[in-house]
């Protein structure tokens, strides 16, 4: 999906698995889905989540694509009853499969055209079925205005000008999107505030995610400044306030039902 070819570690993502599920499961609370019988989760990473659709509905046949071959490792060894398939979501929408419930929780932020790529979505999903996608929304913040800033400074901007870095929309534009493509749509956004401890906690977030391509895509003799620099900044944005380092995360959620015809 990115062009600089970054890849992911499962063990750094699930450092904080209990804070990135707690918006999978308030997005799936919106959706009220009776009985299906094909679940796909877009952007299953690990499968920690994607276990949460089998519990939900165990009868239905559900299924995760991810374009990350560690992460479908590490889904496929936690769920050996799901069927995990190592794709750019892009080619899966491309191949027509309709489902009774599609999910795509914080990956669609990582694709610049993705508010094109909606409608698309919403035409894989059957009559009476159910669209629900999660965009992380605090690319104002701190923790990606610092990367941004420090990334276009010598002697890093020279390796860092084509890094993958992902972004989102206003709520009204995936509301307008979904609507437009048919859909009975629910858009709200949520502000979790993370209380996070241990050593330069906000920076072992971001490594994880939405820096991981930055870091990975600086030469190993320039990496450590960088680094060093980038948690220093972030320790002043985000001091510790004696229980902990709070981390304000904003998120939109868009949920969108097609009527039965």
């Amino acid at each position: 999906m990115a062009p600089d070819r970054h890849t992911w570690d499962p063990r750094h993502y699930l450092a904080y698995s209990e804070e990135r599920a707690r918006p999978f499961v308030d997005l799936l609370a919106r959706v009220r889905a009776a009985d299906p019988v094909d679940v796909v989760d877009l952007g299953c990473g690990p499968g920690n989540l994607t276990r949460l659709l089998t519990e939900a509905w165990p009868t239905a046949g559900v299924r995760g694509v991810d374009s990350s071959a560690a992460m479908i490792d590490r889904a496929r060894r936690e769920l050996p009853g799901v069927e995990f398939e190592e794709a750019d979501l892009r080619d899966w929408v491309a191949r027509g499969d309709e489902v009774d419930l599609l999910v795509s929780n914080a990956t669609l932020q990582w694709l610049p055209d993705h508010l094109d790529l909606l409608p698309a979505l919403a035409g894989r999903v059957r009559p009476g079925g159910w669209l629900a996608v999660q965009v992380p929304a605090n690319f104002d913040q701190p923790s990606h205005t610092i990367r941004t800033e420090l990334a276009a400074t010598a002697p890093y901007a020279d390796h860092l000008r084509e890094v993958t870095v992902p972004a989102s929309h206003p709520p009204d534009a995936y509301l307008d999107v979904l609507a437009r493509a048919g859909l009975e749509a629910d858009v709200w956004e949520t502000t979790y505030f993370h209380v996070l401890t241990g050593d330069d906690p906000v920076f072992a977030w971001v490594s994880g995610t939405g820096a991981r391509p930055t870091l990975q895509a600086l030469p190993e003799d320039l990496r450590p400044g960088f680094e060093e620099e980038f948690r220093a900044r972030l320790r002043a944005a985000y001091p510790d306030r004696g229980y902990g380092v709070v981390l304000p995360f904003r998120r939109i959620f868009a949920v969108g039902h097609r009527g039965a015809r």
